[in-house]
């Protein structure tokens, strides 16, 4: 699996996913304790954040819904976050990277690698010997 370095836009991208967490965080009830932003390749960020509950929503597949849903269809870089994490990012679960392997497989995820320093995967490289 490539690993790619963090850029000053990820880290950017970090600050905006732990900053719609902040502004939306539900202690106690845990409706909202991951964020989520998205860059696409044309620059536009789109944040969100979990909803939790019977049949909840990652925050992944909400941010990226709402790019969708504004005409998006090309994306460059994800990050889930939540602040008691390393580095406070969080490895997108086993639905969302089937959702990101089929929507956008060459997008950038970024997640702590083995010794625990921010890198970038792609998509398609957290989902091996997918269908």
């Amino acid at each position: 699996m490539r690993k790619y370095k963090l850029n000053d836009g990820d880290r950017r991208l970090i600050e905006a996913a732990l900053e719609v967490l902040k502004n939306n965080f539900d202690d106690g009830v845990y409706n909202h304790t991951v964020g989520c932003a998205v860059r696409c390749k044309n620059g536009n960020i789109y944040k969100g954040v979990n909803c939790d509950g019977n049949h909840g929503s990652c925050a992944e597949y909400i941010t990226v819904g709402m790019a969708i849903s504004n005409g998006e269809r090309e994306f460059d870089a994800i990050v889930a976050v939540h602040e008691k994490f390393p580095n406070s990012v969080i490895p997108p679960c086993g639905n969302c990277r089937q959702m990101l392997f089929e929507y956008c497989p060459d997008v950038l995820v970024i997640v702590n690698d083995e010794e625990g320093r921010l890198v970038k995967v792609r998509a398609r490289d957290l989902l091996p010997l997918a269908w």
